[in-house]
């Protein structure tokens, strides 16, 4: 958000200040959405109206952005005030070009420690969840996207300033492939107004993760060896020429890794959060430089790969709860070009976390069969 004094000016919104958005709501997009998606879309639309609560429970990849559009094009054309909230600064750029293309007419705003737009009014705002300490009661309708991430998911005083930037009579919809348990118990006992996409748009399964025991692969880490069926699915991929995710749950691992794994390919490479090379190599990865790319958490949700395994090593460490075991398992088949693949969690001991994520994938590729959202072969 960057430093705030007592003299800093926060944001309020009053109808006097509006500039209508009526001329300047229309919608440019040429997209088609899926029968799942056009279901979460008319709930939008309706809890814009109503100035209700929504949340959007929709699997990854179902195309959550796409699903919005109809939705903000209302808003925009009863002028009101939107804003799209999110945990993270990189979501904030990447969306803020979309959503000026889809609606090229208006001046977005885009919000993050160091924007140039931080003083920009715009009747759509896409912001980080921080920068929403800055505004109260300045908007119509505010949308959080990845509601259970970290670090909104975990910061009350966050939720708090989302909170306060709606204004009393609003609506708020809330995005996530991962809600947490207790949210999912309100959804089943009529306590959360919510809609589900169990579906990705290219109508087929979820890929389900395979659950192996690897043993000790700490200690067989610290003997410079990675377990026999590890090694084994990480070569495999390599002579395929498929690119593979292998998630571990600590940074300390790294060295150790890069260098067994070094040896069978030069080209893989290593990413975590405080790496100055991040977003470099993660463009290499996507550019198919990198055959394999070891990573932490950093990785489980907000990149897409096309054509992509993932294997989680040490799945039963605390770090990979299910939430995150979902989201990793996420990445894989996301591609209408590839929309299967494997991931594999390699593990010392199975896990409840382990087991719910499996289940929430089963359940959610059981309900889109069940509503004809998949292709049976």
């Amino acid at each position: 958000m960057g430093r705030v004094s007592t003299c800093t000016p926060l944001y309020s919104w009053s109808d006097s200040e509006c500039q209508s958005a009526r001329e300047t709501a229309n919608l440019v997009w040429n997209g088609t959405l899926s029968f799942g998606q056009q279901v979460a879309s008319d709930e939008v639309v309706k809890a814009i109206s109503t100035n209700d609560d929504l949340l959007v429970w929709a699997v990854c990849g179902a195309g959550k952005t796409e699903l919005l559009f109809e939705g903000i094009r209302y808003a925009l054309s009863l002028q009101k005030r939107v804003c799209i909230a999110t945990p993270r600064t990189d979501v904030v750029q990447e969306l803020t070009p979309r959503l000026q293309a889809v609606f090229p007419q208006i001046d977005v705003a885009s919000l993050y420690a160091g924007s140039p737009d931080r003083h920009k009014y715009s009747p759509l705002t896409i912001s980080t969840t921080h920068q929403l300490f800055r505004f109260y009661q300045a908007f119509d309708v505010v949308i959080v996207d990845e509601v259970d991430a970290f670090p909104y998911s975990m910061d009350e005083t966050l939720q708090y300033a989302v909170q306060n930037a709606r204004k009393e009579r609003s609506s708020m919809i809330y995005l996530s492939a991962t809600p947490n348990q207790q949210w999912q118990k309100d959804c089943r006992q009529g306590k959360r107004n919510f809609v589900t996409i169990p579906a990705r748009y290219h109508r087929k399964p979820l890929p389900v993760p395979e659950l192996k025991w690897c043993g000790n692969w700490d200690k067989k880490l610290k003997q410079n060896k990675l377990p026999p069926n590890v090694m084994k699915w990480l070569k495999i991929r390599l002579d395929m020429e498929k690119q593979a995710l292998l998630f571990i749950p600590k940074i300390e691992l790294i060295p150790k890794l890069l260098a067994i794994l070094q040896k069978l390919d030069s080209r893989i490479e290593a990413v975590h959060a405080a790496d100055p090379e991040r977003k470099a190599k993660v463009q290499s990865m996507r550019q198919k430089e990198i055959p394999i790319l070891v990573t932490t958490t950093i990785l489980e949700r907000g990149v897409t790969f096309p054509n992509l395994d993932v294997a989680v090593l040490g799945s039963e460490e605390q770090i990979f709860t299910a939430s995150a075991l979902v989201q990793i398992a996420g990445r894989v088949g996301r591609s209408a070009q590839y929309p299967t693949g494997n991931i594999t969690f390699f593990h010392f001991g199975r896990t409840e976390a382990m087991l719910q994520a499996r289940k929430q994938i089963q359940n959610m590729n059981a309900e889109a069969a069940k509503k004809g959202m998949i292709d049976i072969e």
